[in-house]
C-alpha cells in the first residue's frame, strides 16, 4: 500500500491531469442513500459551486502542497509512550513532508503544575507532554501547530506560553491565539494559516463577524490562506454534519457550516476541521474544499479508540498561487491498540469520508475514490 500512496502522492505534483486520470480508473465512489439534511443544503446552486473566491492578481507561479492532520497527543504525563516518543510518528511520517504541515496540538507542551482539573473534577481530561516533546513533531515534518481547542489551556496561561516556547525552540510555526496567523513563503507564494476555536484563548469560532475580519486581513497579505478550526460536538453519535449550532457537555461548539463558509467567502482556500474525534464529510463551496473533521491522528492512551474513533487520515492538498484547488488526496490511517498513528492497510477512511460527504452534501460532495483520490 505505502507505494501505490507515494506514487499518488507524487502525481499531486504533476496537477490536475493525474487527478483526472486516476479518477477515471478507480470509477466512481460507492453511492450512499439521501438523508433529510442534504435537502436541507441544497439552497447552494451549481453556478455558486463552482465560483471561486476572489482573488486579485497577479497570481504568484507554482503549487504549495499541504498536508493535515487532525488531533494529536502525543501521552499525557506521566503515561508517555516507549523510547520517549521518538517513534510516535514513525510508521506515518513517510507521507507527511509537504510546504505545510498542519496538526492540531490537543494538549499542552510544558511540566507546568495547576492542572485545570481540580481533585474532585469528574469527566475531566488535562493533557501535557515534556516540552521537549516538539522535537518529535519537528522531526515528523510538522510546520504549522494550530492551539486553538479545548485542551491549549489544561496548565493555564503558564502552561500555555511554555507550549509556545517548546515549539519556538524547535523552529515551528503555531496559529490560533488571539490574532495569531502563521505565514509561509513557499516560492513567491505566501501562505497564512489561521486557527479557530470557541474559548477565550483562541482566534472566536462563534463570532462570525471576526472570523471575517481575521479571514480578510490575512488574505489582503497572503496568496493562499488556510483556515484550520476546532468545532462540532464530539463522538460516534456526531459523525454526520447537521444545519445549526453544536453543543457538547453544555459547551457552544460553533456552527460548522456556517463558519467554513463564511471564512470562504472572507477569502479562505481551504478549511480543516477537528474536535469531533471521529472523521467527518467533505464539501465544496465556491470552489473551495472544507474538510469538517480529520478525527484523531495520534493520542497516546488518552483517547477512547475503536470503530470510527480509531480512524484518521493525511489530507494532502495541492493549490495553485491564487488558491484554487489542483489535487488532493486522503492517506488512510488509523490508530493501534495504544493511539499510535499507523497507516491503514484496510483503508477504512477512504470510504467512511465517500459516504459521510454524500449523505451530508449531496452535489456538494467531495468524491473520494477507490484509492483516496478526492474530486468534485
Amino acid at each position: 500500500m505505502r507505494g501505490a500512496l507515494l506514487a499518488l502522492r507524487a502525481g499531486l505534483v504533476v496537477g490536475l491531469i493525474a487527478v483526472v486520470a486516476s479518477l477515471l480508473v478507480d470509477g466512481a465512489p460507492t453511492p450512499a442513500v439521501a438523508q433529510p439534511e442534504t435537502v436541507a443544503r441544497a439552497e447552494e446552486t451549481t453556478a455558486e459551486k463552482a465560483k471561486p473566491a476572489p482573488k486579485k492578481p497577479p497570481y504568484p507561479p507554482g503549487v504549495v502542497t499541504i498536508a493535515a492532520v487532525g488531533d494529536i497527543v502525543m501521552g499525557s504525563t506521566p503515561t508517555l509512550p516507549p523510547d520517549g516518543g521518538r517513534g510516535f510518528f514513525s510508521a506515518v511520517a513517510a507521507d507527511l513532508p509537504a510546504d505545510v504541515v498542519l496538526g492540531n496540538l490537543e494538549g499542552t507542551l510544558t511540566n507546568a503544575s495547576g492542572s485545570k482539573c481540580g481533585p474532585s473534577s469528574t469527566n475531566c481530561f488535562a493533557f501535557r507532554t515534556p516540552p521537549a516533546y516538539a522535537r518529535w513533531l519537528k522531526r515528523a515534518g510538522f510546520t504549522v501547530l494550530n492551539l486553538a481547542n479545548n485542551h491549549a489551556y489544561d496548565f493555564g496561561a503558564a502552561g500555555l506560553a511554555e507550549t509556545v516556547k517548546s515549539l519556538d525552540r524547535y523552529g515551528l510555526q503555531h496559529t490560533g491565539r488571539p490574532g495569531e496567523v502563521a505565514v509561509t513563503k513557499v516560492g513567491k507564494i505566501r501562505v497564512a494559516t489561521l486557527g479557530f476555536a470557541s474559548y477565550p484563548w483562541a482566534n472566536p469560532l462563534t463570532d462570525l463577524r471576526q472570523v471575517r475580519k481575521l479571514v480578510t486581513q490575512a488574505a489582503r497579505k497572503a496568496d493562499v490562506v488556510i483556515v484550520t478550526a476546532h468545532m462540532g460536538a464530539e463522538g460516534v453519535d456526531h459523525q454526520h454534519v447537521r444545519p445549526g449550532t453544536e453543543q457538547y457537555l453544555g459547551e457552544n461548539r460553533g456552527d460548522p457550516v456556517r463558519f467554513a463558509r463564511a471564512a470562504i467567502d472572507a477569502g479562505a482556500d481551504l478549511v480543516v476541521g477537528h474536535g469531533p474525534h471521529v472523521l467527518r464529510g467533505m464539501e465544496w463551496y465556491k470552489g473551495r474544499l472544507i474538510a469538517y473533521s480529520l478525527g484523531n491522528f495520534g493520542g497516546y492512551r488518552v483517547f477512547a479508540l475503536g470503530g470510527p474513533l480509531s480512524v484518521s487520515g493525511i489530507l494532502r492538498v495541492t493549490l495553485r498561487g491564487d488558491g484554487a484547488f489542483e489535487a488532493g488526496i486522503l492517506v488512510p490511517t488509523r490508530m493501534n491498540g495504544d493511539g499510535i498513528p499507523q497507516l491503514d492497510a484496510a483503508e477504512q477512511a477512504h470510504g467512511i469520508v465517500r459516504s459521510l460527504s454524500r449523505v451530508d452534501f449531496g452535489s456538494r460532495a467531495a468524491t473520494v475514490s477507490r484509492s483516496g483520490v478526492i474530486g468534485r
